[in-house]
């Protein structure tokens, strides 16, 4: 009995410790979902993260945090694209300097459809942005705006001649004390000789040095091998040394790829990296997810980040405030008067109308630039098991239902139209039709699950409790790979085809995940 006491007294402390160090961890990612480029600032007693948005609407999705793990989205920096602007919302950098937030960004000049960097500022980094137009035009491409300050000078890097037949530089220049304009002549901060590819750059000082950190390789898609190298000089045009044991954080087990990020202190000036990465396995579908790394100063005079050089997935908590917050769903009743901030649209595709009422949302949507496409509302999947429903609440004869969208020439539609269910995929362009029956209830419930990040399968209700199986007539479900575009993955939601009179109605809309 004395045996099985100690042993049970063994256990439990085992268990109690067990759960204090994991009361004391968290897990990366720290923000769910696609979001890529991420930059992080620290503003008072709160963090601010915005990230890429590409060719989703509302651009640049912003996040606000207490302790750097526990994110909730608060809005975006523009509800409405940039005059000067026609798509590619990459790469922001939010900087703080004259009581202002200061946000420079990568977009597609409307005139030439070219990449530049634009600035817009903000009295808060949640606040209503004022755009101030294109700050860096040089060469057929400019991206990947980082600033920082040195001796009262404010300076901009980025990425130039991505798209040349030479090597690619990280160039630089002074701004102006306003933030708004280049001052002076740009020089090159380091040139990329071995041709592995050189962007998403951000710069600290320590101990006499300059400190660049940048991203290598290839940034996207499922052989993605990004990874971060760091350089260093004394003065800040250079020469700059590249660190011989590149690169400094990489993939490893659980993480595919990892980079583009950027630097934020505690209040206890300890820093901490703010990246992107892909996750192996079926989480890949997942997109490129914020990822936090500590870098700490090693003896040898480089920075290192704590874990190693590949990038881990379990850390000490960077503030003991609060415990990790687990990955949750997403409920809407369309009970507000706008709509959540958790939506998104391809702007590219169709101009989206979504009005609420009473519960309800009516979503309609006109095609651009000659294109067949849809309206949709999108949510961005935080992990590659989950299951979305909604109710539709309308007949008529345009279809409605829920979506898994790449873009206009790749998504699958799983929908009503007047009395018939149906279930189409779209890829490259080319229709197939997958499942038809005639259905007699005005007011249907629609189910598709996605397993492994890519696996659909579809189900249809009249009451919302009991489920009928959709049996597709050819394929495998796999649909999730044809649905990838080279620099983001599907997002599930909501769909509207047909003529923009007659709009898809829902009273609901359902993200459950199931692991």
């Amino acid at each position: 009995m004395k045996k099985i006491c100690l042993f049970a007294v063994c256990l439990l402390s085992a268990i109690s410790s067990s759960m204090a160090q994991s009361n004391e961890m968290f897990t990366n990612p720290v923000i769910h979902g696609d979001l890529a480029d991420p930059t992080v600032i620290r503003w008072g007693k709160s963090y601010y993260a915005a990230g890429t948005s590409s060719e989703w609407a509302p651009s640049y999705p912003v996040y606000k945090s207490d302790d750097l793990v526990n994110w909730e989205q608060t809005g975006h920096v523009f509800a409405k694209q940039p005059e000067w602007t026609c798509g590619s919302f990459w790469a922001p950098e939010l900087y703080l300097h004259n009581d202002k937030v200061y946000m420079y960004y990568t977009a597609r000049r409307k005139s030439d459809g070219q990449s530049y960097i634009g600035v817009a500022t903000a009295s808060r980094p949640d606040g209503e942005y004022t755009d101030h137009g294109p700050i860096i035009v040089h060469g057929n491409e400019a991206i990947d705006a980082f600033v920082w300050e040195d001796d009262g000078q404010l300076y901009i890097s980025w990425k130039a001649y991505g798209l040349a037949k030479r090597p690619i530089e990280i160039m630089a220049c002074k701004l102006s004390d306003d933030g708004l304009h280049l001052k002076g002549e740009t020089f090159t901060l380091l040139r990329d000789d071995e041709k592995i590819g050189m962007e998403g750059q951000c710069m600290f000082k320590k101990d006499g040095y300059y400190y660049l950190l940048y991203s290598v390789r290839g940034c996207c898609g499922p052989k993605s091998d990004y990874a971060v190298h760091v350089a260093r000089s004394k003065e800040i045009k250079g020469p700059y040394e590249k660190y011989s044991e590149n690169p400094i954080l990489s993939g490893g087990r659980d993480v595919l790829s990892c980079g583009h990020g950027t630097l934020v202190n505690t209040p206890d000036n300890r820093m901490y990296y703010l990246c992107h990465a892909y996750f192996t396995g079926d989480n890949f579908f997942a997109g490129r997810q914020p990822i936090l790394q500590e870098l700490v100063m090693g003896e040898d005079h480089w920075p290192h980040f704590v874990g190693g050089p590949m990038a881990s997935t379990t850390l000490p908590l960077p503030l003991k405030k609060n415990a990790q917050k687990p990955l949750t769903g997403y409920r809407d009743e369309f009970k507000g008067k706008e709509l959540n901030v958790s939506w998104s649209w391809n702007y590219t595709d169709s101009d989206v109308k979504a009005r609420l009422r009473k519960g309800t949302l009516c979503l309609a949507g006109t095609a651009v630039n000659g294109k067949d496409a849809p309206a949709v509302l999108c949510q961005r999947p935080g992990g590659a098991e989950y299951r979305i429903t909604t109710q539709v609440v309308n007949q008529n004869n345009s279809l409605k239902g829920l979506t898994f969208y790449g873009d206009a020439k790749a998504y699958l539609a799983f929908g009503i139209k007047g009395h018939k269910l149906l279930l189409e995929v779209i890829h490259d362009g080319n229709k197939q039709e997958l499942f038809a029956s005639e259905v007699a209830d005005k007011a249907i419930w629609l189910r598709m699950e996605v397993n492994r990040g890519c696996d659909c399968s579809f189900q249809w209700s009249s009451d919302g409790k009991n489920w009928n199986k959709v049996t597709v007539l050819e394929g495998n479900g796999d649909y999730g790979q044809k649905m990838l575009r080279w620099d983001r993955v599907a997002r599930p939601g909501l769909i509207h085809q047909g003529s923009a009179s007659e709009p898809a109605c829902f009273s609901e809309f359902d993200m459950e995940y199931l692991k």
